[in-house]
């Protein structure tokens, strides 16, 4: 069919095609984001090696010796785009906020004029939806944070941050699932494996899919982190729960 999905279609550079679906970071606008790439992923378009769904764009990647990016564009103008009709999963992760793993807790209070226990309250009000995966395997990259807790990056980013650090960002928030430099402002730690090459599949979520943080003490913690340790899954699914 022809094309009125999305806004713009753009070259990058010899070997990619970037689709433009908004501007703005929107539910809506980003479903239809996964929708034209799964369409674009089953279609097996000869040439096409990789599809990178994002917030409001989709990258096409595909061997311009293989095939061409007109020939690519052509055939993702006419793909069958279906409605995804799959339930979003609910994932509570549980979160020991502050303290060693939560450095950034006071800092990120004391400038958003608001005490400790409120950040963690209206942090853990409501569910995230995720709305694509990037940086580094599995890191969910979810929103819209309230207002009231949107923060700029730091300014120096750090060269370390361990895997299950909870932060947030702007308007969004999500976990580090491996150790790895990072800019975002660290709340707390979760004690889950979010990102597991050995487990089936590596990665829990998918984007459409939302996680809920819970705060658990000091006790709760260790326990649940012994928990992981011996093997056991300790993120709850609950019913779909949108905000």
């Amino acid at each position: 069919m022809a094309n009125t999905l999305w806004q713009q279609a753009l070259w990058a550079g010899d070997g990619a095609i970037v689709l433009k679906f908004g501007q703005l970071i929107d539910p809506d606008v980003n479903r239809l984001v996964h929708r034209v790439g799964t369409a674009v992923r089953s279609a097996d378009i000869p040439g096409v090696w990789g599809i990178v769904p994002a917030y409001t764009t989709l990258l096409v990647e595909y061997d311009p010796v293989a095939t061409s990016g007109e020939r690519v564009l052509s055939i993702i103008e006419k793909l069958p785009v279906e409605e995804d009709n799959r339930l979003p999963r609910t994932f509570v992760v549980p979160v020991l906020y502050g303290g060693e793993g939560g450095a950034d807790l006071l800092y990120a209070a004391n400038t958003l004029g608001l005490a400790p226990e409120q950040v963690i309250r209206q942090h853990t009000a409501s569910p995230y939806l995720i709305y694509c995966l990037g940086f580094s395997p599995g890191f969910p990259l979810c929103g819209t944070l309230a207002s009231e807790l949107q923060l700029p990056r730091r300014s120096s980013p750090r060269t370390v941050v361990p895997a299950g650090s909870v932060a947030i960002a702007g308007a969004q928030t999500g976990v580090y699932p491996t150790e790895t430099p990072g800019g975002w402002h660290l709340l707390g730690r979760t004690p889950v494996q979010l990102f597991d090459i050995q487990r089936d599949p590596p990665i829990l979520y998918q984007p459409g899919d939302y996680l809920w943080f819970r705060a658990v003490d000091d006790d709760e913690f260790i326990h649940l982190k012994d928990l992981v340790l011996t093997g056991h899954e300790v993120v709850k699914e609950v019913p779909y729960a949108a905000n």
